[in-house]
């Protein structure tokens, strides 16, 4: 059997190297290839593909069945662990006798299950090895099904119970059992309670009754329905006629590395290379004013400095030839009524069409961010642009600001390296950060 395998390295040599280190000798290359240009702070990136003939092994079905096991295993424990916080939690009211012969009911139930999978893994455990498989083993594997399938009755038998009996923990939203896995994903997304109880009522009533059985078929439409709920923006740029692109939002949001990746990306990293220009307001931050100077310069990008509203206005007439324009501008608390009517003036002071992006870190929480944005909101703001992304586990809050305004995001940025840590929005990898997260795999 070939078996191919995959080595990178800062060039082929270095790439080969590691496959020898790994494989040793017996190895053919198979592909060798660039996969990654060099940048300002990165080296290049090769890849070589190499196989190598390897004796084929028998697939065996029985370590499926043995992570499915495992998999009823760790379910039970979790719904152990539920009842256990209920027992122990202190805001709960002390049970009814009936309540408490419930619990205990339930608890024994899953005691015996946990039992059985237990048994049943030991005897899997004394299993003929597979280099040596008994003519009965067909069979065996049948029984083997048969009492999983009856194991995975029982839990779901158990998990009904618990599930019906902490639905008082859920308030108004009235959930079938089969929606609990998706309920609990967005439940602990963060997004506001009244987002999720709109949305569940929607999907639960909007579903097709074929699908209402099915756990996965229920989370796909789930999935969808979020996707359709958050719009998205693509900035488009043309040669033809000139964009001017304006950063705004509060202090720390990543604004001046921001427009540092997106002047990158526009010049430099597409199909098409726009002439690009940088205008910075932000002369309060002389560290940030010296960050975005150096940026340009090994960028070779003209940057100039506006203090004020007449050096603004010669700014945009001096990049009157570029086909972008990017205005980075002082940061300012949503509290700060001074520097927001003068961002206003600022805005308002030229004779053209500016795209305001209000810039938010994700790792702000919803109450703050819906205030940031009403603030700022007199600028007309055209796009989000959500930061941090690294910073944080929970996005409900990001959903919940999207949902409630209907503005749509235009970038993530997700780290603080420029140029690399950024990415054009779609709903598609919103849905999946607020109910799976965001562990960096997508950078």
């Amino acid at each position: 059997m070939i078996k191919r395998y995959s080595f990178t390295g800062s060039s082929t040599a270095d790439a080969l190297l590691k496959a020898k280190a790994e494989l040793g000798d017996d190895f053919a290359i198979e592909v060798t290839k660039q996969i990654r240009a060099k940048t300002l702070n990165q080296d290049p990136l090769f890849e070589v593909v190499v196989c190598v003939e390897e004796e084929e092994q028998n697939p065996l079905s029985e370590l499926n069945k043995i992570e499915q096991v495992n998999d009823i295993k760790r379910q039970i424990e979790a719904y152990t662990n539920l009842g256990k916080n209920r027992q122990t939690s202190q805001s709960t009211p002390k049970a009814t006798p009936k309540e408490q012969w419930q619990d205990e009911d339930v608890s024994m139930s899953i005691s015996r299950v946990a039992n059985e999978i237990k048994n049943l893994a030991s005897a899997n455990d004394s299993e003929p090895s597979p280099l040596n498989i008994q003519p009965d083993y067909s069979a065996k594997m049948r029984d083997m099904e048969k009492k999983l399938d009856k194991l995975n009755d029982k839990l779901s038998l158990i998990a009904d119970a618990v599930w019906e009996d902490k639905k008082e923990a859920r308030g108004e939203i009235v959930i079938p059992p089969e929606f609990a896995t998706i309920y609990k994903k967005a439940a602990s997304s963060g997004m506001k309670s009244e987002h999720l109880k709109a949305i569940m009522e929607a999907t639960i009533a909007n579903m097709p009754s074929s699908m209402k059985n099915n756990p996965s078929a229920i989370e796909r439409y789930f999935y969808f329905l979020l996707e359709k709920m958050l719009p998205s923006k693509k900035i488009m740029l043309s040669q033809k006629k000139q964009k001017i692109i304006m950063l705004i939002g509060p202090t720390g949001v990543g604004k001046t590395t921001t427009l540092s990746k997106l002047a990158y990306k526009y010049a430099y990293d597409g199909e098409i290379q726009y002439k690009t220009g940088v205008i910075t307001l932000d002369s309060y931050r002389i560290g940030a004013v010296e960050q975005l100077a150096q940026y340009a310069q090994v960028m070779k990008m003209r940057m100039v400095e506006a203090i004020n509203i007449e050096e603004f206005k010669s700014a945009i007439k001096a990049f009157s030839g570029y086909d972008v324009i990017l205005v980075d501008t002082l940061g300012s608390s949503q509290y700060d009524t001074e520097k927001l009517t003068l961002l206003n003036e600022f805005i308002s002071s030229v004779d053209a069409d500016i795209e305001v992006n209000l810039v938010l870190s994700a790792n702000t929480k919803i109450e703050d961010l819906l205030e940031i944005y009403d603030n700022f909101s007199f600028t007309n703001i055209s796009s989000l642009i959500i930061t941090k992304l690294d910073e944080t586990r929970i996005f409900g809050n990001i959903f919940s600001l999207v949902y409630e305004t209907g503005v749509p995001v235009s970038y993530f940025c997700l780290g603080q390296n420029v140029p690399d840590d950024i990415m054009e929005a779609n709903s598609n990898f919103l849905v999946k950060c607020v109910l799976e997260g965001f562990d960096g795999s997508s950078k």
